[in-house]
């Protein structure tokens, strides 16, 4: 198969010229000409296809040198025409390579009118996307039939470069303002019907909501904070409010751990029975009954769970595009966002990598139109600073994201969990008990305000509460009483005080 050797800005590609079967590469060097004749005798043409045409759409290279020459002389604010693109080449030592002054003047002789230069260079840029194709898939073919290539890697590969593709080439044109108008006017009606008056998607817990107004479709959600804070169990927490309470479908990706260790966690959640009574299996007889009672309240949920290890965000892409249109997912959690990878794009650093995964989800939000939750670890700096008796030193802040400052800047939204109590920091400054408390920081709310919102944390279940949905209930002699979510059936809390009475008594208590 023949090829020719072209340039572009970066590197020299190799285009087949032609395949097995005889087919030309797509071109109309017809229309290059007409546009750039049109380019040269027509002030403001280049406006119309600045933003279509770039010098590598064109299919001769002498064509793309041209072309070039112009779009500088454009960013100056300087004339174009025959003279200056001659000038302008001569300065850049091109213009033996384009075949000299005749060839600038040719050009110009080719076209009079720039009446239709938008749909010639659209038929340009089809072209070009039809070659990037061809060599993609020239390329994909060659290493397909190596048999040293490891498939999985080609595929994460052959993926990532198809997104590049649609990026660098699918763009979305202007909206005038009267139909965005019309659609915000519609969001603000449908909130206001609203009992809950949110104009997004419900978390489940009350402050949080004020403050956010629910989760917004397109926004990027970061959860952030040091391990065993518990990010996992806040995600979960939320998942079984809005799933279970709300019937709305959520979607987790979870590359730390299994579908079944993240089911166990949730039921942990749900019973309100330890992680380690539910991995033992060792549950005295009310627990049973109340295991048996609760875990229907999973069965037929709309949770859908993936627990693909080493995922690729395009991989990602895919599945979730799947989940929305065949599921009907409104919001999909991720854990955690590190540990994602951007195989098939060429990444120089880590750095840059989380760069591309935060970016990547950034716009999957978008394109979904739906709210996209990412946790995040934090680095150490949080636990190295500051005094141990500090509850201000160790609170979190958005220069402790760990690993790139894009998380950051792509997010619409982050909020960071802090437990004092963690720190052994058992109260603030104003004396408040600190003891089973999360504050959860909303350090950046690009559409509204930040703050902090307490909620009571219980660690055994994996469980964050509004302090509204915990109530008291006294053991015998008031020795030790027990805080349980409140919603409870009478046989529920009736369970909890016959364990409490056979804890503090030793005697059974009959079931």
């Amino acid at each position: 198969m023949a090829t020719t050797r072209r340039k572009s800005n970066t590197k020299i590609v190799e285009v087949p010229q032609m395949d097995t079967l005889g087919h030309k590469q797509p071109q109309n060097l017809e229309m290059e000409t007409a546009v750039l004749g049109a380019l040269m005798n027509e002030q403001d043409a280049f406006g119309e296809v600045a933003e279509i045409l770039k010098p590598e759409c064109f299919y001769d290279h002498r064509n793309q040198l041209v072309y070039d020459a112009i779009r500088d002389l454009a960013a100056k604010q300087k004339p174009v025409d025959v003279i200056t693109v001659i000038d302008q080449l001569e300065k850049k030592g091109q213009l033996d390579e384009v075949g000299g002054m005749s060839y600038v003047a040719q050009l110009s002789d080719a076209v009079i009118s720039s009446a239709h230069i938008e749909y010639h260079a659209r038929i340009i840029q089809q072209k070009f996307i039809a070659r990037q194709m061809i060599t993609f898939a020239s390329h994909l073919l060659q290493d397909a039939f190596d048999p040293g290539t490891d498939v999985g890697e080609l595929m994460q590969s052959a993926e990532g470069q198809l997104f590049e593709m649609s990026q660098a080439n699918l763009k979305k044109d202007y909206t005038q303002i009267n139909p965005v108008v019309k659609e915000a006017y519609e969001m603000v009606q449908r909130a206001a019907a609203r009992d809950d008056g949110l104009s997004g998607l419900p978390s489940g817990f009350e402050q949080l909501d004020k403050i956010t107004n629910g989760w917004q479709n397109s926004d990027l959600i970061i959860i952030a904070a040091r391990p065993a804070m518990g990010k996992t169990a806040f995600v979960i927490s939320m998942m079984r409010k809005m799933a279970i309470d709300h019937k709305i479908p959520c979607a987790m990706f979870t590359l730390e751990m299994s579908n079944v260790q993240l089911v166990n966690r949730l039921m942990v959640n749900v019973c309100e029975i330890t992680g380690e009574k539910i991995r033992s299996g060792q549950l005295a007889p009310y627990e049973w009954a109340q295991l048996d009672s609760r875990i229907t309240q999973l069965y037929d949920t709309p949770i859908y769970l993936d627990d693909s290890s080493g995922l690729s965000v395009f991989e990602l892409r895919t599945k979730a595009r799947r989940l929305v249109r065949e599921h009907g997912v409104k919001i999909i959690f991720i854990d955690y966002l590190q540990l994602l990878n951007a195989s098939g794009m060429n990444c120089n650093s880590r750095q840059e990598e989380v760069a591309v995964i935060s970016r990547s989800l950034k716009q999957l939000a978008k394109e979904l139109q739906i709210p996209i939750i990412a946790l995040s670890q934090l680095n150490r700096g949080v636990e190295t600073r500051g005094k141990s008796d500090d509850d201000e030193s160790k609170r979190p802040v958005l220069s402790d994201l760990r690993e790139s400052g894009a998380i950051e800047q792509d997010a619409d939204m982050v909020c960071m969990i802090h437990r004092p109590e963690y720190y052994k920091l058992y109260q603030d400054s104003a004396g408040q008990d600190l003891r089973g408390k999360a504050i959860i920081i909303i350090a950046k709310h690009r559409n509204g305000r930040v703050g902090d919102i307490v909620l009571e944390f219980r660690n055994e279940y994996a469980r964050f509460a509004d302090p509204s949905e915990t109530q008291y209930i006294p053991a015998p002699n008031d020795q030790g009483g027990t805080i349980v979510s409140q919603g409870l059936s009478p046989e529920e809390l009736d369970s909890i005080r016959d364990k409490r009475i056979f804890e503090t008594s030793n005697e059974t208590p009959e079931f």
